[in-house]
């Protein structure tokens, strides 16, 4: 058995490759599907559109779907349609701007989810986030958090759809983009199918034509986000019965979306399909989503790492932090032979914060240790 340094230092030589594997395995990455990509990354680079589906979509996740995270979900999924975590209006308008609307030519189809309840500001952070490049601008009505509350804005909007649609008038009067919204069933007891209906139908009328529609209501009694996620029961039927009702509209479900038979046959009854922790948790569940729904080439963890090194020793040597990036791919060897330890040596914070690339060449190598 070989050493570990003799394999780590084999490994060294070769992660940052685009043609490196894994050690024992007999299939390379397909030279016809990286051109493929490149020439897609190319063109998105000189401003030409790229052709992207439009059933899959990953969710806007706060601290987590960060411009490293897109990056990594890109690699998963060529065609999905990625979205910025919530940034609120105050913050684009007053806040470190840039760092806010930093994203790589590659995510294209991006869109940006603010968050916000005063529809002039509103729509002069939509015009920003226009000009920046982002292909959509999403409107958060279905945060539940208490911080949000606060603000007068997230899911407690749904209760004010006057207000909502006020917010997506101005912003459609200052962009050009598509205006969309992102909302829940209802909220505490006020989720009958009225009280849904009359909230899409009066946004609708404001000109949104597209709702991702978060299959549970929101209990706001003092319960954390992470209990909003898992408390109130899905119920997909509603969102199936809300596409019918309004069949002229785009309706996305979103919740508890984690095998991808389940997640396809959803596509019957609505337009699209968006994804949450799941793809976080296990990025190459997206994978395993494009290519049935868009014929995309198979991914293993080993090549998406390879391209992810690529990507993480560009921006070490821009000044980014390694461990910034390196949180996002904690999933991506999830069920296979050293995933702990892969896990364990990423998540060494004093190690991270050397920001030495040679760190995700050990963790590659626990992996290969184990196989």
């Amino acid at each position: 058995v070989e050493s570990a340094l003799t394999l780590l230092t084999r490994t060294r030589s070769a992660v940052f490759s685009p043609c490196f594997v894994q050690p024992d395995m007999t299939t390379a990455v397909n030279a016809e599907t990286r051109t493929t990509q490149a020439s897609a990354h190319g063109a998105a680079l000189a401003g030409e559109p790229v052709a992207k589906s439009t059933t899959l979509s990953v969710a806007p996740m706060m601290a987590w779907t960060d411009r490293h995270c897109r990056y990594l979900h890109r690699l998963c999924a060529p065609q999905a349609k990625l979205f910025t975590e919530m940034i609120t209006a105050g913050a684009l308008l007053h806040g470190p701007r840039e760092a806010l609307l930093a994203a790589d030519p590659s995510e294209h189809p991006v869109g940006i989810q603010l968050g916000g309840c005063d529809p002039r500001e509103m729509a002069i952070a939509a015009k920003i986030a226009e000009a920046a490049g982002f292909d959509e601008i999403n409107l958060n009505v279905g945060c539940p958090s208490p911080r949000v509350q606060r603000g007068s804005f997230g899911v407690c909007l749904m209760r004010q759809p006057g207000l909502v649609a006020d917010i997506v008038s101005a912003m459609r009067g200052s962009v050009d983009i598509p205006v969309t919204i992102k909302c829940r069933l209802g909220v505490d007891a006020d989720d009958s199918t009225d009280f849904l209906e009359t909230f899409i139908g009066t946004v609708a009328n404001a000109g949104c034509r597209q709702f991702y529609v978060h299959a549970r209501k929101a209990l706001l009694n003092g319960i954390s986000p992470a209990q909003n996620r898992a408390i109130p029961p899905l119920q997909p039927q509603r969102v199936y019965a809300l596409k019918a009702k309004f069949p002229e509209l785009r309706i996305w479900l979103n919740g508890g979306i984690n095998e991808p038979t389940p997640a396809i046959a959803h596509l019957q009854y609505v337009d699209g399909i968006m994804i949450g922790r799941q793809a976080y948790q296990r990025p190459l569940f997206l994978n395993e989503l494009a290519i049935e729904l868009d014929g995309t080439t198979r991914r293993t963890p080993w090549n998406v790492m390879a391209d992810y090194s690529v990507y993480m020793e560009r921006e070490l040597s821009k000044g980014t932090r390694l461990q910034d990036m390196t949180r996002h791919c904690l999933g991506l060897f999830s069920g296979i032979a050293g995933a702990r330890a892969f896990r364990r040596t990423l998540s060494d914070s004093k190690n991270l914060k050397k920001n030495d690339p040679a760190l995700v060449q050990c963790a590659l190598a626990e992996i290969s240790l184990a196989a």
